[in-house]
């Protein structure tokens, strides 16, 4: 059998240097005092959102032919960035009530990757809402090689987020998390199983991750699996718990004790 040649059907050359430019321009709106350029004259926020937003224009045209489709998303995406500011503002909130080392909202700011993969998930998040395609999954893997936290933009978050260290965590398409929430390292919110169509292909576009309700809180190594798999509110998973079915609200689930006896010959 003759094997499938596969090639990108456009030249994207450029693409990811023109994507992680956009960030930084689109991050500049909302925090100009920390992801600004230094000796940028774009002193007033809307000379750094005709900045960013006409950037966006250019690097759309990766994606999109139409100019006139264009400018309709351009213009769709700039009503979405107040709701992004005020969940990034609650993120901050909630980084610095949730952890006794954070000394300062600037501290929150500028040294926690929590905060950086979040400024740059909702807005991904957004432009995945939107039906963009390629873009957001682009824009999202310029924050996984930058934080080591991997989150799909299809992923709805809410608001008072918070990772704790960050690294390993994974969450997945189809998630769907509440309001202050807070999760540890290695915390992955996955998929169990995907069921196959009759030529054996992976069936797209279901649910295959969990929900996590309000005021959860996931320790470090834990795995939640699964598109039925529910988490109830004011519910606590301890670390390393392994769960593929859904728990009550108000729930305590933890592995069982490691057991400790004496090495012999010691």
């Amino acid at each position: 059998m003759k094997k499938k040649k596969i090639i990108p059907t456009q030249n994207y050359c450029g693409v990811k240097a023109e994507v992680i430019e956009l960030v930084g321009r689109l991050r500049a709106i909302l925090c100009s005092k920390i992801y600004g350029e230094p000796d940028s004259d774009l002193e007033s926020r809307k000379e750094r959102e005709e900045y960013a937003f006409d950037y966006l224009r250019i690097v759309l045209k990766y994606f999109i032919t139409s100019p006139e489709e264009i400018d309709r998303l351009v213009d769709e995406f700039k009503g979405k960035f107040p709701t992004i500011e005020e969940s990034l503002r609650t993120d901050v909130e909630a980084a610095y009530r949730g952890d006794p080392a954070a000394h300062s909202y600037d501290e929150i700011m500028l040294a926690y990757p929590s905060y950086e993969v979040m400024t740059i998930h909702r807005i991904a998040h957004e432009l995945y809402k939107m039906e963009i395609p390629i873009l957001p999954r682009v824009i999202a893997e310029f924050a996984h090689s930058e934080t080591g936290i991997d989150i799909h933009p299809g992923a709805s978050i809410g608001d008072y987020f918070f990772i704790d260290h960050g690294t390993g965590v994974v969450i997945g398409e189809t998630a769907v998390i509440g309001k202050n929430v807070k999760i540890y390292q290695g915390v992955t919110i996955g998929a169990k199983s995907f069921p196959k169509d009759s030529d054996g292909i992976l069936v797209k576009g279901k649910k295959r991750h969990p929900d996590i309700g309000n005021d959860v809180v996931i320790y470090a190594g834990a795995t939640i699996l699964g598109g039925d798999t529910q988490i109830g509110d004011h519910t606590v998973i301890g670390g390393n718990v392994w769960l593929t079915h859904s728990v009550e609200e108000n729930q305590l689930v933890y592995a069982q004790h490691v057991e400790i006896s004496k090495r012999k010959n010691q």
